[in-house]
């Protein structure tokens, strides 16, 4: 391959990185802006497996520390620069909540290895109402280091057996001094197998993925690496591509172009993404590379060979390592940003890039004795791995533990008085003499389900707990999702109370309901579908209940059409009074506890930030209400059989609805009642379940 420069590459990657500070800042602003990174990917594919070759091709083997240490001193320098920074930005400017994940995140990019964080955390239920990490964008460093560390391993093998008679393999790999005579060139079949045993296996790994799990599938390294591929294809071809008919060339060139752009405004964030969907900028942009050299300026080099774009492209990784950190502080610090303000911090980040590229960046990738030295270069990358690990270390050993009162010390709800509706103990208040939870341990702040390891997770199957007496002569089914599984504090001591013999049947985003759930993952879907059949199959089978307490978040189902239904029309309620009906004929007696308020902001997060001034975490009791219930309220009027309870006046007694009231965190996030409130409201659900039984099971 030619070593010679290509503007239209540098330009393609000032490109692929302006998408992708477009998209952070504003979605709207270019709704497939992600694809960016995948442009990145081609080119990186590219690039190394054409130097790599290269090096195959004329020395007859691959020196692996030296490309080691050339990918260290180009690399990790600036990332740890940018890690540290984070970190500071991250104690300045991010809410003690988030200080912990901050440095987890901090060690894995550090590692390259935080995609696979990322992916983990990415199917957390527990961890979805949380704010974006600070280094998401690393995720996709990582995947390209880790190719690297793959890819020149594979190379090298493949030269050992193509040449396994002519020397020693010692000298493959690059483990001997000494100048190694010209070799014959690589056979390029046995590259192209290699890179096809890499390729292939990925892309249809990417497809399943992204139907399946694709919260998952957009983050791990396995669904990316064919990206990469591509380009390393691409590379192998490098000879006869100058030799396409100049005309043939252009349209080439041009209509890889035409294609990353139609990807940039067409795709969107409901996109299945990577998947089949990421041919279209990953092909584009090899179409783009591939037809260049024969094209020259009548291809896209013309449009792509520009100022602007160069610059952007000399500085991308710079300005990419920058960019995201900056946007995520101005959002905890401001709020959310309008795409003016995302530009203007986007804008701003192009000075700490391009005096990192400039006083980092280029200076060490081009010094001599590193240069000469790599076990100098790997020493360099080691400590700029090294220090940000350290440092971050050490914060987590001084984040605040969130320690305080033992539960039962403050009263919650018990401060509001029988009837609570415009209670002035809960209204919102700048302070409180004491929070509990504290808002940096809320989110550990959970049903017991959880560590009895009795609540299913998005894909998993039917489990149950029991508990209140076991010889009790009622049984209690308590099933739904988490919006049912945040009452167990609260339903718990009910059940020993009043004798109930109780299960518990929880699934996340998953609720009671004889109808298909519309979500972004098909595996998701078709679990929660079974664990309704299952749970049906118990419960009006041989394990009846005599009650049955459920509840659930808000949801949209599948209309007969295949449309997607509204949070709260005339389908979902079908549905429910569908689920519920096949319940009351089986002789069950059914209480709907009405879904509670929606803060749509993350509780925890706010109330760290602002513990003087907690009337700026408050919000409106109309906002939090609209969609949350109704279809539920409107489902069981006039249901014989069917109780709702609501009690959502003590939990937003006022027109605006408090973060904290008794002393009690409401919120362990953007949704959920943290187990404390809601073990505060125990007498009132007692109450309202033994009135809406009346003379039936639970009895008074």
């Amino acid at each position: 391959m030619s070593r010679g420069f290509r503007p239209d590459i540098e330009g393609l990657r000032g490109l692929a990185v302006a998408a992708v500070l477009l998209w952070h800042a504003g979605e709207s602003l270019v709704p497939g802006g992600y694809v960016g990174v995948d442009v990145f990917f081609v080119i990186s594919g590219f690039l190394i497996t054409g130097l790599l070759v290269a090096e195959l091709d004329s020395t007859g083997r691959i020196d692996l520390l030296a490309f080691y240490a050339r990918r260290s001193r180009r690399l990790l320098p600036a990332a740890g620069v940018v890690l540290l920074a984070t970190l500071v930005l991250g104690w300045l400017c991010l809410p003690a909540t988030r200080w912990s994940g901050t440095a987890g995140d901090v060690i894995a990019a550090a590692a390259y290895v935080v995609n696979w964080r990322l992916a983990d955390h990415a199917g957390d239920y527990l961890a979805q109402d949380e704010a974006p990490s600070i280094l998401q964008h690393y995720w996709s460093l990582a995947v390209e280091e880790q190719f690297y560390l793959i890819w020149p391993v594979l190379l090298v093998l493949v030269g050992v057996l193509a040449a396994r008679r002519r020397r020693s393999p010692a000298r493959w790999l690059g483990l001997r001094s000494g100048h190694a005579r010209p070799a014959a060139r690589t056979p390029r079949g046995w590259l192209v197998a290699a890179l096809a045993a890499v390729g292939l296996p990925s892309l249809l790994w990417s497809a399943h993925l992204t139907t399946a799990m694709p919260e998952r599938a957009y983050f791990v390294t396995t669904t990316r690496l064919w990206e990469l591929a591509v380009g390393g294809a691409l590379a192998l071809g490098v000879a006869w591509l100058p030799r396409l008919p100049r005309r043939l060339a252009a349209v080439i060139g041009w209509a890889g172009l035409a294609a990353i752009g139609a990807a940039l405004v067409g795709f969107d964030h409901e996109t299945p993404f990577p998947g089949w969907a990421a041919a279209v900028p990953v092909l584009g942009a090899a179409m783009v590379i591939g037809a260049g050299p024969a094209a020259g300026r009548a291809g896209p080099e013309r449009l792509l060979d520009t100022g602007v774009l160069r610059a952007l492209g000399l500085i991308s990784y710079s300005l990419y390592l920058w960019h995201w950190p900056l946007l995520v502080a101005a959002r905890a610090r401001f709020g959310d940003l309008s795409a003016l303000g995302g530009l203007a911090v986007v804008a701003m980040s192009v000075v700490p890039a391009a005096l990192t590229y400039r006083f980092v960046e280029n200076p060490l990738r081009n010094r001599r004795h590193l240069v000469r030295v790599p076990a100098r270069a790997l020493r360099l990358g080691a400590l700029s791995t090294g220090v940000p690990v350290l440092v971050a270390v050490v914060l987590l050993t001084t984040v605040p533990s969130g320690t305080g009162p033992v539960p039962g010390a403050t009263p919650g709800a018990a401060a509001l008085r029988p009837f609570p509706r415009d209670d002035p103990a809960g209204a919102p208040t700048d302070r409180v003499a004491v929070v509990f939870p504290d808002p940096v341990a809320a989110a550990r702040d959970v049903p017991a389900s959880y560590a009895r390891s009795c609540h299913a997770g998005t894909t998993g199957t039917l489990l149950t707990c029991e508990f209140g007496d076991p010889a009790g002569r009622v049984t209690v089914a308590v099933a739904g999702d988490s919006h049912v599984a945040q009452w167990l504090p609260a339903i718990e001591p009910i059940a020993q109370e009043l004798g109930w013999r109780a299960h518990m049947y929880t699934k996340s985003s998953c609720p009671v309901l004889d109808a298909e759930i519309v979500k972004p993952s098909a595996q998701q879907v078709a679990s929660c579908a079974e664990w309704n059949r299952e749970l049906r199959r118990l419960l009006l089978g041989p394990a009846r209940p005599d009650v049955l307490i459920t509840s659930s978040a808000r949801y949209r189902v599948r209309r007969a059409d295949g449309a997607a239904s509204g949070a709260d029309d005339d389908v979902i309620v079908d549905a429910l009074r569908r689920t519920w009906q096949a319940f009351v004929d089986a002789g069950v007696r059914v209480v709907v506890l009405r879904d509670t308020p929606y803060p749509e902001q993350h509780i925890p997060d706010c109330a760290a930030a602002h513990r003087t001034q907690l009337t700026r975490c408050s919000f409106p009791r109309s906002a939090a209400l609209k969609g949350t219930g109704e279809a539920q309220e409107a489902a069981a009027r006039e249901m014989r059989g069917v109780t709702l309870v609501d009690l959502n006046d003590a939990i937003c007694p006022t027109p605006r609805c408090a973060a904290v009231i008794g002393g009690v965190l409401i919120y362990r996030d953007k949704s959920h009642l943290t187990a404390s409130y809601a073990a505060s409201l125990r007498p009132r659900l007692r109450t309202a379940l033994v009135d809406a039984l009346g003379d039936g099971p639970a009895g008074p």
